[in-house]
């Protein structure tokens, strides 16, 4: 399965290259679980550790019918400089149980982490019954992890009668309390995604939790200890901790795990060269501290993220990444009319091999619910009032080539119950996507829920002005809603329900949740109703 586009130049492939030849090496030893023998610190046997090191909790991921990957990170003194830990390698021993008493262990195992990956875990355990609630934890060094709740995916030809999912998004740690979070733990879902900008490499922004003086939080995230210190400072919150150990997560990136709006080998202030470096920070980081597989490892600035995850004969995911492969913004980013370069056939949002595998993914489905998770709206998104257009240039509508072939590829294709799952905007946005979005009467060929942030924006307000003009000038946007939140989804075979939960407010930490509404799709009708 290829993920490039067209070569580099020769400066920037040469930059490539040394970092496959670095991170390769360092692939082989996570995989291995050995350090090489290069000095006495590194040859020491673990010692006792002092303080708790699981203070930045567990988590598991991408289910599979017969396995999960769990996760942690050694850090007794996680915003110190290598979270409080030495360079040696600890053995931390893991288990998994079909009970939260763990008084029926399934699985155990023993993991070598090393300083070179942080000292995280990715424990890729297989052998378990599918469609099944399990409880896992960890040890070292004497003291005992929290215990995280998983669940496996059904087996291939298993059409279970129901799937819980709960998705989000955009999570600026400044700009509010996790309290969406809170909810979402509480409701355990069989799985969640996360779709991008699980940290910010910004600075403090609009700040509305008390400052802790760290003068890293004022800075961008630039370098790999960095990104490193930015997901210990996230992963600290109560509630992030509580979302991750409720349910399985399958995540992808957006652009603020990197840097703002970045396009393949595009960002503002930043040459090619600079921003793969950048990249590299960001994407080792990333992997670091998401509960992926091996092969999801980047290879210095390259990360193989998009994937296809099977739930029976019910769903099936295909988890997108329109960052790495896009060509440039149109017209200078920004929200600008369309025009022959936001229509041009040659530019890609996904870039032309992912298209593919796309569409030749949904064509070969058999599930009964085809979900894409992924960034950023594909819908049209009008945004001025009267005869004038404008649109994003950073969503799908600044690629509107790529959004014709993938709908019209469904179409075609015959591919039924397409649900497309997206982030972004820091507002709630559902709609019917139609094969031409100026006639009232182009077919309808799927169903796209966007969600609204975790905490990005502050508060936010049910309906603004801006949510407003879209409801208006975009007749095939059926709900809009600009609170923070998350949306809890339940899936059977015959219907979809998107039930939108919103927080009053996020600036203090005793915000509460509400559902804002319930909007239903039945299968094979691919039209957003109000319940």
């Amino acid at each position: 399965m290829t993920s490039r586009l067209a070569p580099p130049t020769a400066l920037t492939a040469a930059t490539r290259r040394r970092f496959v030849t670095v991170t390769a090496a360092a692939a082989a030893l996570a995989l291995s679980g050995a350090l090489p023998s290069a000095g006495e610190a590194a040859a020491a046997p673990a010692a006792r550790l002092k303080d708790d090191p699981f203070k930045l909790g567990v988590a598991s991921g991408d289910p599979l019918p017969d396995g999960v990957v769990l996760w942690t990170r050694l850090a007794p003194d996680p915003l110190a400089p290598f979270s409080g830990m030495d360079r040696r390698t600890h053995p931390v021993q893991w288990e998994v149980a079909s009970d939260e008493r763990f008084r029926r262990i399934v699985r155990r195992g023993t993991a070598q982490l090393t300083p070179e990956f942080n000292h995280t875990a990715h424990v890729d355990v297989r052998g378990l019954e599918p469609w099944r609630e399990y409880f896992y934890r960890f040890r070292c060094g004497g003291f005992i992890s929290p215990v995280g709740r998983t669940k496996t995916a059904p087996a291939a030809h298993q059409l279970v009668p129901r799937l819980s999912l709960a998705f989000a998004s955009c999570q600026a740690i400044w700009e509010g309390w996790f309290t969406a979070h809170r909810d979402l733990a509480a409701r355990r879902h069989d799985v969640v995604l996360f779709l991008g900008d699980y940290i910010y490499e910004f600075g403090i922004d609009r700040g509305v939790r008390p400052d802790d003086g760290d003068e890293h939080h004022t800075r961008q995230a630039v370098t790999l200890d960095d990104y490193r210190q930015r997901y210990a400072y996230y992963k600290l919150d109560p509630d992030l901790q509580a979302a991750h150990h409720s349910a399985p997560w399958i995540v992808v990136f957006d652009d603020h795990e990197v840097v703002n709006n970045w396009a393949n080998l595009a960002a503002d202030g930043s040459t090619p060269d600079d921003l793969l470096i950048r990249r590299a920070n960001g994407f080792r980081a990333y992997w670091e501290n998401m509960p992926l597989r091996a092969p999801q490892f980047p290879q210095g600035p390259d990360m193989q993220l998009y994937r296809r995850l099977g739930y029976g004969r019910l769903a099936e995911f295909s988890m997108l990444d329109t960052r790495q492969y896009r060509d440039d913004q149109a017209n200078g980013d920004g929200t600008k009319a369309p025009n022959a370069a936001t229509a041009d056939p040659a530019r890609s949002i996904l870039g032309f091999p992912q298209e593919r595998w796309l569409l030749d993914g949904l064509s070969g489905s058999r599930a009964r619910w085809n979900i894409l998770g992924h960034q950023t709206a594909i819908t049209l998104l009008d945004t001025v009032a009267g005869p004038d257009v404008a649109v994003p240039m950073d969503t799908w509508d600044g690629y509107s080539a790529s959004r014709d072939r993938l709908l019209g590829g469904i179409a075609d294709r015959g591919v039924r119950n397409v649900v497309s799952l997206a982030g972004d905007l820091h507002r709630s946005v559902a709609s019917d996507l139609a094969l031409d979005f100026h006639d009232p009467d182009s077919r309808v060929v799927a169903t796209e829920f966007v969600g609204t942030s975790i905490a990005s924006g502050l508060d936010g307000q049910d309906l603004d002005a801006t949510g407003q003009v879209l409801l208006s000038e975009n007749p095939h946007m059926k709900f809009g809603n600009f609170q923070r939140g998350y949306v809890s989804c339940e899936i059977t075979p015959d219907l979809w329900l998107a039930d939108h939960r919103v927080c009053d407010r996020v600036t203090v930490p005793d915000g509460t949740v509400s559902s804002r509404t319930v909007l239903a799709v039945e299968s094979g009708v691919p039209a957003i109703q109000q319940v």
